[in-house]
């Protein structure tokens, strides 16, 4: 019998002024809030259909998590919970079934089910899959969970450039990792622009 796979997307309730902050310092809330709408539907979306795995939504703030209209359709709506990203993801981690998680955030509207499928398939041959952003971060993290470890999270700088080089770091000897396809997450001027000119 083979383990479920679920795949996790993460998400802020897509309010005008509470969205895409750095992304809005540069081209106004309210185009960075219509740009939140956009990639939250067009991540998930195709994602949450597709019968390969579980698509879930972790949600902030937690009480959005009773505005179900606001969200696309998944398989069902968790709580990301406190603390930093690292510690939200490591909870959200936990509190699933048995079986292989692979976590995504709604920053990169080009992220499509074969993205998804290959991380899978790379924690079928590794304990951890990235998919690494330009920027030093990564937009994608999966983990095999046999046996569990979410310490992989723990004292990461996150939003700078070192934020995947200190999780594989925390990498434990014999844990192996797969990287997989480069993209732009699209929290500046310059990548919205770049987006722009390719839709």
């Amino acid at each position: 019998m083979s383990l479920t796979k679920h795949l996790v997307v993460f998400a802020k309730a897509p309010r005008l002024g509470t969205v895409k902050t750095r992304l809005a310092a540069s081209i106004g809330p309210v185009t960075a809030w219509a740009f939140a709408r956009y990639t939250l539907e067009a991540v998930v979306r195709p994602l949450a259909c597709d019968r390969r795995w579980r698509c879930w939504l972790a949600v902030t703030p937690d009480k959005s998590i009773f505005q179900r209209r606001q969200w696309p359709a998944t398989h069902g709506l968790i709580t990301q919970g406190p603390g930093d990203l690292g510690k939200r993801m490591a909870d959200v981690t936990e509190c699933l079934a048995p079986g292989p998680v692979v976590i995504i955030g709604t920053d990169i509207p080009a992220i499509r089910p074969h993205h998804i499928a290959s991380a899978f398939q790379a924690l079928g041959r590794h304990d951890a899959a990235f998919g690494p952003a330009r920027d030093g971060g990564y937009w994608l993290v999966g983990l095999k969970r046999r046996p569990a470890f979410t310490d992989i999270f723990k004292n990461v700088r996150w939003s700078n450039g070192n934020a995947l080089a200190d999780t594989i770091a925390n990498l434990k000897g014999g844990q192996s990792h797969a990287l997989l396809e480069t993209l732009d997450d699209i929290d500046d001027a310059e990548a919205y622009g770049r987006w722009r000119k390719k839709t």
